[in-house]
């Protein structure tokens, strides 16, 4: 683990995090956008916006179980101050039946009506549907004992959706709901952004599956599955490919062969100067493909980012240390995931709160530590720093936020505002 006084000592060799955050996302390029048939659009993003194919209603309907009728025929019914039938009621000749399946075209003559379900086309002419509880129920003629105002009970075609109205922009997440007014629009195929297929691979020699406690000089593998979740809680579908140990063929052939399909790898492990650090002697000799960079990030301040294969998919290389992975996923691999899937904006929201207690920080880096976000009464926001510091995987599990602390912070005095980056959870 680096120290804080290792970190601040190695300060001023390091690029800044915005620099190399700027050079790494300008070489990712958006993936092409895919046309999904309805079922499958779920939960994708739109790429283009929708615009209503047809109308909705598509035709005049009824909207509720009743007796279509013309407004001008029951206009004269009416009821007791109790809701009681009175003798002034209204009676019409009842000439047919339409359900929902009904498709005959019909039309009412004065005095008539047709007993209509909800759903049902309305016959030309009708103005009004009557509820069954406002009659005497009748099937041959029906007395209408109170007039319902013009237009009640029917639904106009158009009325909700007029063919070409915009359902959604580009950008919006389908939920179900939004399911169904393409469908009921004519919208039977939508243009998505592809979800990245994105490959979590861990390396080291050390490392042991889940399901067994470490012995002196083995560490259970937390990272892979760690980044899977996060790759997929980055609308990215993730495939954890597990542990690779530092054999060079090894990690050669698995790379080569996980090109095939992914999107984007993400390796954890092996990216310091060490004598097992063998994922960046490896990569780092392949025609400068993949570049090792020291980034004023703390913690981990050693990332790899470049491409492997012959399509030269994107790798990023976060360190072993299960922290520091997280940070550099949230800092590195997860914009670059937003991008790839073309979201807007690619990094998450953040916002300026009130320090509620006193942290150091070690010069020259911008620190990332684990924090609780309140909103307080009245607006604005408050951050309590978890305890632990940023290297704690326990903080990093209760945060909702971490807490970002500039390279020219070495105290940060509680009373003082500071940038939060919001997390997706809710405490």
């Amino acid at each position: 683990m680096t120290s804080t006084a290792d970190a601040e000592a190695a300060a001023n060799e390091l690029t800044p995090l915005a620099d190399y955050l700027g050079s790494v996302l300008r070489r990712l390029r958006p993936l092409p956008p895919l046309d999904l048939d309805l079922t499958q659009a779920y939960g994708n993003v739109l790429a283009q916006d929708v615009v209503a194919a047809h109308a909705y209603p598509a035709f005049d309907q009824a909207a509720i179980d009743g007796y279509a009728a013309r407004w001008e025929d029951v206009a004269a019914a009416s009821a007791s101050l109790d809701g009681a039938p009175r003798a002034s009621g209204v009676r019409l000749n009842v000439v047919g039946d339409l359900g929902a399946a009904s498709w005959r075209p019909v039309r009412l003559t004065a005095g008539t009506c047709f007993s209509v379900a909800a759903g049902a086309p309305l016959p030309a002419a009708a103005d009004v549907v009557v509820p069954v509880e406002w009659t005497d129920q009748g099937m041959a003629a029906v007395e209408i004992f109170q007039a319902p105002k013009r237009g009640y009970g029917l639904r106009r075609a158009g009325e909700e959706l007029p063919a070409g109205t915009l359902l959604a922009r580009a950008g919006t997440e389908i939920n179900p709901a939004l399911v169904a007014v393409f469908a009921a629009t004519g919208i039977g195929h939508v243009v998505v952004r592809s979800s990245p297929r994105v490959v979590v691979v861990a390396t080291g020699d050390e490392l042991v599956d889940v399901g067994r406690a470490s012995q002196p000089g083995q560490v259970v593998d937390a990272n892979s599955h760690a980044l899977t979740a996060a790759a997929v809680e980055a609308g990215a579908m993730a495939y954890r490919v597990g542990i690779c140990d530092d054999d060079p063929e090894g990690l050669r052939g698995l790379l080569e062969d996980q090109t095939l399909r992914a999107d984007l790898i993400v390796t954890t492990g092996g990216t310091g100067t060490g004598p097992g650090d063998m994922m960046r002697r490896i990569l780092s000799r392949r025609d400068g493909a993949v570049t090792f960079q020291s980034v004023a990030l703390y913690p981990g301040t050693t990332l790899g980012f470049g491409t492997v294969g012959g399509e030269e998919v994107p790798i990023v290389c976060l360190p072993g240390e299960p922290a520091a992975a997280l940070i550099g996923f949230e800092v590195l691999a997860r914009p670059a995931i937003q991008l790839l899937a073309g979201a807007e904006p690619v990094f998450r929201p953040s916002v300026r709160a009130h320090l509620l207690e006193t942290v150091p920080s070690p010069a020259g880096l911008r620190e990332f530590r684990p924090a609780h976000v309140a909103e307080r009464r009245g607006g604005g926001y408050t951050v309590q720093p978890l305890p632990g510091g940023p290297y704690t995987m326990s903080g990093l599990a209760e945060a909702n936020g971490l807490l970002v602390l500039g390279e020219k912070v070495t105290t940060a005095t509680a009373g003082s505002t500071v940038d939060v980056l919001l997390l997706d959870r809710r405490r």
